[in-house]
């Protein structure tokens, strides 16, 4: 398939507290994306700043990494056609004000510091932050030849 790609998609701590965990992997599930790796964790300190040390300039930052490590988080990696984009999309606008109804940020949150998803912006950042988050063997294949479907 052309344009399979994987993402990153991590639940923050806000999603994990309010509960919402099954119903963010049942819409990327509903989506069409295979579920490639999962992690149920509290990151560090000192991994959420490697995480974020793109915005690590930016005034919110220290903020950002205190909330972030204040609970667990789910980290996944998604693949599928245009994974990258498409996730994008289906979060909605880092703002949840800007989001339309039927995203994740559009039905579930409603503060910009409380967005209840990250997702990857770019193939190439989605490839540094999955190597960041998961070593290679944690990463499930769903190529037919070494992973054959249930009915076939």
């Amino acid at each position: 398939m052309s344009n399979t790609e994987r993402t990153f998609i991590m639940i923050k701590p806000d999603g994990v507290h309010r509960g919402i965990v099954g119903e963010i992997i049942k819409r990327f599930e509903q989506k069409g994306f295979k579920l490639v790796a999962m992690k149920f964790m509290q990151a560090s300190v000192a991994h959420l700043e490697n995480h974020y040390a793109d915005l690590s300039k930016k005034p919110f930052f220290a903020g950002l990494v205190k909330y972030m490590a204040s609970g667990p988080v789910v980290a996944m990696v998604w693949e599928g056609l245009n994974a990258v984009k498409t996730g994008r999309v289906m979060l909605g606008e880092t703002n949840p004000a800007d989001s339309k109804p039927g995203t994740i940020r559009g039905d579930y949150a409603i503060h910009v510091g409380r967005n209840i998803c990250h997702g990857s912006d770019a193939v190439e950042s989605a490839q540094k932050e999955i190597a960041l988050w998961f070593k290679p063997e944690e990463l499930t294949s769903w190529e037919p030849a070494q992973n054959p479907w249930i009915y076939e």
